[in-house]
């Protein structure tokens, strides 16, 4: 049966309303205004966002690492699909049947996205965190787990929940070399009986910095170790290829790569994932149950992804993240990554003519790196400078410790009772003594003209200041609105 027999839906932008310009007058929306120069149309780009001084502006959205926008082809996709949406695996009717055989093309499709094995299994989860949960949940008795302090917590928080595993956790290196003897030394240092793993990330939430990842797998093992791979910021921005890199598993989140359906992935051997009990139980996890001799039931669990993926699935979700895949497949990352790097370049060189400005990197400025860079700015609260980023010049970034705490508080030089949270501090707006940082990041679906925006509005409030108040309500800084501009 054809999963692809849906007529397009017509496009989004004729289902809202036109943008107006600031006079009322009819406006081109942004997004057919780049289209030419954008490799990956996204929705959004011609929303626009009223400014506190007055006026609105197109909303220059630059935190993809957070949640990227989603394409418009998945966007399309999706609307097409949804007339025909079913019930997945146990239904006989045609839409169900129809619904069964997308859901499980689409598991095809990451796999080709993914370069999997003939005999990986990819299982379709929430997202990288819920993925990276799963893992954990399926580890042995007894495995060793080695991981960096400089992972998003997401990599970092699940393996100590496990009984009978143990955790190691690894300096942060200051070179992609020192990464690998860092590893080589810890893997070294310890009994090689019994299983171990080794979680990594691609490209870091924080710097954009690109891991050493082939480099620590064959390190992982050459002393008997396997590797996961968090590729939520790499999968986006690189193509991420499970066999040539030689890791174990891969995961990471549909929300990150165009697709925000709430589903994400987790792909690579079968062998844990099959021995280990279902991570949910339930329906679609169970092959057969049958009440046991002793009153209680029996239950045979399927071998398959299905093991983990009690309950109905989101067939939204995985059908989006497939369209994802694809789009980026078609597009090419060589010509997405070319472009993607001409863009970094822009905010890099506009960002070291502002003394006052101090990018974050652990791996030093020459390091290769995805649309994703961190920075702090002399005499300002980073909750402060992102409100103010956001009210006067309508560009979205994120601030605070960006659920990497212990990777931030290295790069920031802090003490570890120093405050901070992944929100903003409680202090006034103005200081510059908390914990965090600024974080803009972007990708395939970001105009030119949003980049420019962004280091226009960095100069101008280092030179000029603020031209609203700010206070901070419920942990976040916010304009004040009963105050005037400047």
């Amino acid at each position: 049966m054809s999963t692809r027999p849906f007529t397009a839906a017509p496009s989004a932008a004729t289902a809202v309303p036109s943008a107006t310009s600031d006079t009322g007058v009819a406006a081109e929306p942004a997004c057919a205004a780049r289209s030419v120069s954008l490799p990956l149309p996204v929705l959004g780009a011609d929303v626009r966002v009223p400014l506190v001084t007055g006026g609105e502006v197109s909303y220059a959205a630059l935190d993809y690492a957070a949640s990227a926008p989603a394409l418009r082809r998945v966007w399309e996709d999706v609307a097409a699909y949804a007339p025909y949406y079913g019930s997945v695996h146990r239904g006989a009717g045609y839409l169900s049947q129809l619904s069964t055989d997308l859901f499980e093309t689409s598991r095809a499709d990451v796999a080709a996205f993914l370069g999997c094995r003939a005999d990986d299994q990819v299982v379709f989860t929430r997202s990288t965190t819920d993925s990276l949960n799963l893992l954990a949940a399926v580890l042995p008795t007894g495995t060793r787990v080695y991981v960096f302090e400089t992972e998003h917590h997401a990599a970092l928080l699940p393996w100590e929940r496990q009984e009978g595993v143990s955790v190691t956790y690894l300096s942060a290196p200051r070179s992609p070399a020192a990464a690998v003897r860092t590893l080589e030394a810890a893997l070294a240092g310890q009994a090689a009986d019994g299983p171990a793993l080794v979680c990594v990330t691609g490209a870091s939430n924080v710097t954009g910095e690109l891991w050493p990842v082939r480099e620590l797998a064959a390190t992982a093992h050459a002393h008997g170790a396997r590797i996961v791979l968090d590729a939520a910021q790499l999968a986006p921005h690189h193509p991420v290829d499970i066999a040539e890199l030689e890791v174990d598993w891969v995961a990471f989140s549909g929300h990150k790569l165009y697709a925000p359906f709430g589903s994400g992935v987790l792909a690579g051997r079968a062998d844990w994932l099959r021995a280990a009990e279902p991570y949910l139980a339930g329906g679609g996890a169970s092959r057969t149950v049958v009440r046991a001799a002793d009153g209680g039931v029996d239950v045979a669990w399927h071998t398959t992804a299905a093991r983990h993926e009690a309950g109905s699935p989101n067939v939204i979700g995985v059908y989006a993240i497939a369209s994802a895949c694809r789009a980026l497949t078609e597009a090419g990352f060589d010509a997405l990554v070319e472009r993607e790097q001409e863009l970094i370049a822009a905010v890099r060189a506009g960002l070291a003519d502002i003394p006052q400005v101090r990018v974050l990197s652990l791996f030093g400025d020459d390091a290769p790196r995805v649309g994703v860079l961190s920075f702090v700015v002399d005499g300002w609260n980073s909750s402060h400078f992102a409100a103010a980023l956001s009210a006067e010049y309508g560009i979205g970034v994120r601030d605070g410790l960006f659920c990497a705490h212990p990777l931030v508080r290295t790069l920031l030089d802090s003490e570890a009772s120093e405050p901070g949270e992944c929100g903003a501090p409680d202090q006034a707006p103005g200081g510059s003594g908390s914990l965090n940082a600024i974080r803009v990041s972007f990708g395939a679906g970001t105009p030119d003209e949003h980049v420019e925006r962004f280091v226009r509005a960095v100069g101008e409030l280092v030179r000029d200041g603020a031209r609203w108040s700010y206070r901070t309500e419920d942990g976040r800084c916010v304009p004040d609105r009963g105050a005037a501009a400047h």
